[in-house]
């Protein structure tokens, strides 16, 4: 499991930095901070909340292939010529984002090296995470990307310590992140707990003993 880059980004330094060049907002539960086909004109700063990204297919089909939260930039694709939004981005609790015009972002990329290091981490890590899902959903069962979803979603395997407490997050979501229905889902959970992987009662909490199944690839988990 990859682990995201480390940074000694100062959130706060950043924001007073950029002075008048910038807007706050605060969004509302499963409000909109923008929708796929907008025009991509800004990048986004999560201070605080979480941030759902989704794709909604030409056949209807939607899934989530991010939750954000504070601490995390979206929205970047607009600094390499994407014109319109190809996701939509979605609060997942009162959250509160700061929008940054594209163009101040690509003048602190070339004027401020502490800031660009930090920001081209930031992309060389989601470029990471990617590539990892696309190997998850190419070669792994449902039941192995939902254990590898819940260990991320945990912070198991980065640098920072765990957080095995994942906030409240639906079934449904968890479907959509990992390519399968909620029935399987579901069914997957219940397996989960009573291995003792995790305990589960509306929040989800998540223990060693998953990441320790995954690593060993134990028989617990299916890896048809």
């Amino acid at each position: 499991m990859a682990k995201e880059p480390q940074s000694t980004f100062d959130a706060k330094a950043f924001l007073a930095r950029l002075g008048d060049d910038r807007s706050v907002a605060e969004y509302a539960t499963e409000e909109e901070v923008f929708a796929q086909g907008d025009p991509a004109d800004a990048v986004y700063f999560i201070q605080t909340g979480k941030v759902k990204l989704t794709v909604l297919s030409e056949q209807g089909k939607e899934a989530v292939i991010a939750l954000l939260g504070p601490g995390h930039f979206f929205g970047e694709g607009c600094l390499a010529g994407q014109s319109k939004r190809i996701s939509t981005a979605v609060s997942m609790a009162n959250s509160g984002v700061v929008r940054i015009d594209r163009r101040k972002i690509l003048g602190l990329i070339a004027s401020d090296p502490a800031f660009s290091e930090v920001f081209i981490a930031h992309l060389l890590g989601r470029a990471v995470r990617v590539e990892a899902d696309l190997i998850d959903q190419l070669f792994n069962s449902s039941e192995k990307r939902l254990a590898r979803l819940l260990l991320l979603l945990a912070n198991f395997g980065k640098d920072s310590e765990p957080e095995p407490i994942i906030a409240e997050i639906s079934q449904e979501t968890l479907a959509q992140m990992i390519g399968t229905t909620r029935p399987r889902v579901s069914h997957f959970m219940n397996k989960f707990r009573k291995l003792g992987f995790i305990s589960y009662n509306g929040r989800i909490e998540v223990h060693k003993s998953l990441l320790n199944a995954v690593l060993h690839d134990q028989p617990q988990i299916d890896s048809d």
